[in-house]
């Protein structure tokens, strides 16, 4: 889809992380039949669903080991959202071979998008895989290492129309033991033009509103204090409960998962400009435990470009989304995601993007440059025309704009007071704790007596452009 460009204090999406290895408490009483090692790479979805992996492997007699040395299964779950993500994989994948080499027997699997998107080349081209797996298709895996076992190429990438994983309990895989994420739905059924989601994940189903309550509560008693609702267009969550003759939408669903308990903070991603409702908005000013931050990728600031990325919304339209957004919640933090160099894009669209990021002032923004990806509706509609220098001009200017946007919305804070919840310690000092403020900002203080998992209230004295520096109120 795009391609990003990173800098020491430029935040990223979590779609630009890198592969990410897991590990799991082992029990050592336990006899397991062979060890798996599993790298993620993508979007927040796709590490949701390694916690899912992982449940059904361990429930099937699978340990985890973080050291892929150790490991019998090697599983890598893919991305195909961008060129680079994918590159990363392939390179993963060849130096896996040397692994095989060493210990026979060794088995490679990929899962999720690459998986679904590039099956047969995985298995014509990529000699080291033994299994490809994709996003629909994680409960069949103990079935497929067994085939692979054998000698065949154990494949199932079949999409299914309902919602797969939904009374499977997710093992929290490197926890902090604070937040989580919970998967509500699956798929989208947008079909914006840049996009490979809905041909990797297929079309949209929810989840049961009641099993989605169930682990949010569950999460809550075993200590965790916040959850963040995962859907492609979490905005578009429909359920239909026939058993009491009601249908669930997002807004229903933010607030029963906000009344388990005042203690549990709640979040959710990612949503789509043209379905996020005064509902939904109403909702989260009604809970003081519904963060006060709104993820809305606009992808460009001009109404050209986003009619032929099929967006389904002006630049006019999307601006009175965010006035309404400002007008019910006023201290919502904004975030977004933006594309330059779509095929065909102009001068004069990439100035209206800039002046769209300047009216908005995003508190964060995750900015990449267009690259074509496969299959997709711009693939197969339109020419990629844009000179790649010209697209990484445009992306520099823009990450360029968002960094002083970003510097302000720091400054902005100093000398508040916020409530913060507690995730851990500073990376940079063992004497520092950190957490998120309601808007996603975080906020770097002094640890004293405090703990992880607590709330506190800190009161900001000092910013640098992507954290804030504050001491706890006594």
């Amino acid at each position: 889809m795009m391609e990003s460009l990173y800098s020491p204090d430029t935040k990223t999406h979590d779609e630009s992380r890198q592969g990410e290895a897991y590990a799991l408490p082992v029990d050592a009483s336990l006899q397991y039949k062979k060890h798996f090692y599993i790298e993620s790479y993508g979007c927040a979805m796709n590490f949701a669903d390694t916690e899912v992996v992982a449940s059904i492997l361990q429930s099937s007699g699978f340990g985890a080991t973080k050291n892929v040395e150790d490991a019998d299964l090697i599983f890598i779950n893919t991305c195909s959202i961008r060129e680079k993500a994918e590159l990363s994989v392939r390179k993963r994948l060849t130096e896996f071979r040397s692994l095989k080499r060493a210990k026979p027997g060794t088995l490679v699997g990929v899962l999720g998008c690459m998986a679904e998107r590039l099956k047969a080349k995985f298995l014509e081209e990529e000699k080291l895989v033994d299994m490809v797996v994709g996003p629909d298709a994680y409960r069949t895996l103990p079935g497929l290492i067994e085939e692979a076992g054998t000698g065949q190429k154990a494949v199932n990438v079949l999409l299914s129309r309902d919602e797969t994983y939904g009374d499977i309990a997710p093992i929290r895989l490197n926890s902090n033991g604070v937040t989580a994420f919970v998967s509500i739905m699956r798929g989208c059924n947008n079909m914006c033009a840049f996009c490979v989601v809905p041909f990797t994940r297929g079309r949209e189903r929810s989840r049961d509103a009641n099993s989605i309550l169930n682990e949010c509560e569950e999460l809550f008693n075993t200590g965790y204090r916040e959850v963040t609702l995962l859907g492609q267009n979490v905005d578009s969550y429909y359920w239909n409960d026939e058993q009491n003759n009601r249908q669930v939408t997002f807004a229903m669903l933010l607030e029963k998962v906000a009344l388990i308990s005042p203690l549990l903070r709640v979040r959710f991603s990612t949503s789509h400009p043209k379905d996020i409702t005064d509902e939904v908005l109403f909702t989260i000013a009604k809970y003081e435990n519904i963060c006060n931050y709104i993820h809305l990728p606009v992808q460009s600031g001009s109404s050209r470009i986003l009619q032929l990325m099929n967006r389904t919304y002006t630049r006019e339209w999307y601006i009175a989304k965010v006035n309404r957004i400002r007008e019910i919640l006023p201290d919502c933090g904004l975030s977004t995601d933006m594309i330059t160099g779509f095929c065909t894009e102009t001068e004069e669209d990439h100035q209206q993007s800039l002046s769209l990021m300047e009216y908005c002032k995003y508190d964060l923004a995750y900015m990449y440059f267009y690259s074509e990806r496969p299959g997709t509706l711009a693939e197969r509609r339109y020419k990629d025309d844009i000179p790649e220098p010209i697209k990484k001009r445009r992306l520099q200017e823009m990450v360029d704009l968002y960094r002083g946007h970003s510097l302000q919305s720091m400054q902005k804070e100093v000398g508040k007071t916020f409530k913060v919840l507690i995730e851990g310690v500073s990376k940079k000092s063992d004497n520092d704790l950190y957490g998120r403020n309601d808007q996603n900002k975080v906020i770097v203080f002094a640890k004293g007596d405090l703990k992880k998992g607590d709330y506190v209230m800190v009161k900001v004295e000092s910013c640098t452009a992507g954290t804030l520096l504050g001491k706890a109120a006594p």
